[in-house]
C-alpha cells in the first residue's frame, strides 16, 4: 500500500464506503491484519471492493481523456 498511501484520501474512503469517521480507517490500517483491532474478514472484503471501485472510477476518467 505504500505506493498509494499519500495519493489516496483514506478519510473519504472511510466515509463513502464504510460510513465511518476517517480515524476509524486510519486505526484499521495501522493495526495488524490478524489482531483484534485490524480488519475483520468482512471489512477486508469491503475495503478491497472500495479500492477496486476507486480504481475503476479513475480508469474511466483516464480513458475519457
Amino acid at each position: 500500500m505504500n505506493d498509494i498511501l499519500v495519493n489516496v484520501s483514506w478519510g473519504q474512503i472511510a466515509l463513502d464506503y464504510f460510513g465511518k469517521k476517517p480515524s476509524w480507517l486510519h486505526h484499521k490500517l495501522e493495526a495488524e491484519v490478524s489482531s483484534e483491532d485490524g480488519f475483520t474478514d468482512e471489512e477486508l472484503l469491503q475495503f478491497k471492493g472500495a479500492l477496486c471501485d476507486l480504481a475503476d472510477r479513475i480508469r474511466r476518467v483516464a480513458d475519457s481523456l
